[in-house]
């Protein structure tokens, strides 16, 4: 049967109205071999995705319908114990004891997932992995599609197995957590703050080279920009716990 040409315009707006979403869809995977308890903080004035934090299995996803010009933060949380009202402690990543961080950040030392997602008439998305507050778990963040020049940003090495003796955070006897060097020494040349809160004065430390040379694609440190910071116009992303290499 012929479709008049009068009906192909009218049919290409109904497909579009069905089958277009308003937003990007982040997808977060667990591929470590133990459970993990996700973390999210929107940024100033923006939602707190899925009340700020949930329980993720082995081997289980989920998928996040994030609405246009989101930006915020995803990282990981290790060895969480919740009572029936969401209260606990996790080993790393821990938000105020609680299981629904509902706008407060990840303790550091965490790897962290940021991201700044553009509109339908601004399509670019900025995003990165950093190491900025340390790190906890292996973690990547990759386009599905999107066309030429989308990158992975990601950390998929276990840092932790070469973390320097000063950085190391300990639960019992197993390191599960390496801090930056911010957080181990508190001082404005390490966290890039007073009068080296700009690129000319901050400059990686021994540490951030470290943290560099293990995971080339991902921050070291504050103003790590030119080889860690991804743009794409993708609809769809995953992000990775524990990635495979």
């Amino acid at each position: 049967m012929l479709i008049s040409p009068y009906l192909v315009p009218i049919l290409l707006c109904i497909f579009l109205f069905l089958f277009s979403t308003d937003g990007t869809q982040v997808i977060l995977v667990n591929n470590c071999k133990e459970s993990i308890w996700p973390g999210i903080l929107g940024g100033a004035g923006q939602t707190t995705l899925k009340d700020g934090g949930f329980h993720l299995n082995s081997g289980e996803q989920i998928v996040l319908d994030v609405p246009e010009k989101w930006s915020g933060r995803i990282w990981g949380r290790q060895n969480c114990h919740f009572d029936e009202n969401g209260k606990g402690k996790c080993d790393t990543g821990d938000c105020g004891s609680q299981l629904q961080c509902r706008g407060m950040g990840g303790e550091p030392p965490a790897t962290v997932v940021e991201m700044t997602l553009g509109s339908s008439t601004s399509p670019l998305h900025f995003y990165d992995v950093s190491l900025v507050d340390g790190f906890n778990l292996p973690v990547s963040m990759k386009p599905v599609g999107g066309g030429v020049g989308c990158g992975i940003a990601e950390c998929e090495v276990d840092l932790n197995i070469c973390c320097p003796s000063a950085l190391e955070v300990k639960a019992g006897e197993k390191v599960v957590g390496c801090k930056s060097a911010c957080l181990a020494i508190q001082s404005p040349k390490y966290c890039c703050t007073g009068e080296y809160a700009n690129p000319k004065t901050c400059k990686p430390t021994v540490f951030a080279h470290l943290f560099k040379a293990i995971c080339p694609k991902a921050y070291s440190y504050a103003f790590d920009d030119a080889s860690s910071l991804y743009t794409c116009r993708a609809s769809r992303y995953l992000v990775t716990f524990c990635p495979p290499k």
